[in-house]
């Protein structure tokens, strides 16, 4: 089973940049897709990005879009969300989580398509 543990998480001034790690313990990672939520009003978990199991494909919230990153080593079990340009509407806690369906190949970017979830990093954005 692949447990995961978010860090990196902080204050941090408008503009400022911040990069959250996630690390995944147990075999199944590196055939897993990753993806990062944030919680927003009227939903329980907003989606912020993806990656595919082999780091191939990434795909974004149109929110994040040109200023967040998700890259991910297989070889070190983790993954990341690059977070620059930040803004104070990105305050929030992230959470990550694990697609553990072995070498899925679509884009999932709702909440119920991940079975794996860490316990969440707070971000605070100050302006």
């Amino acid at each position: 089973q692949v447990q995961l543990v978010e860090s990196g998480g902080g204050l941090v001034q408008a503009g400022g940049s911040l990069r959250l790690s996630c690390a995944a313990s147990g075999r199944t990672f590196s055939s897993a897709a990753m993806g990062w939520f944030r919680p927003a009003p009227g939903k329980e978990r907003e989606f912020v990005a993806t990656i595919s199991w082999s780091g191939g494909r990434t795909y974004y919230a149109y929110s994040v879009e040109g200023r967040f990153t998700i890259p991910r080593d297989n070889a070190k079990n983790t993954a990341y969300l690059q977070m620059n340009s930040l803004k104070p509407e990105d305050t929030a806690v992230y959470y990550c989580a694990a697609k553990t369906s072995p070498y899925s190949s679509g884009y999932y970017y709702t909440a119920h398509d991940y079975d794996r979830w860490g316990q969440g990093t707070q971000i605070t954005v100050s302006s």
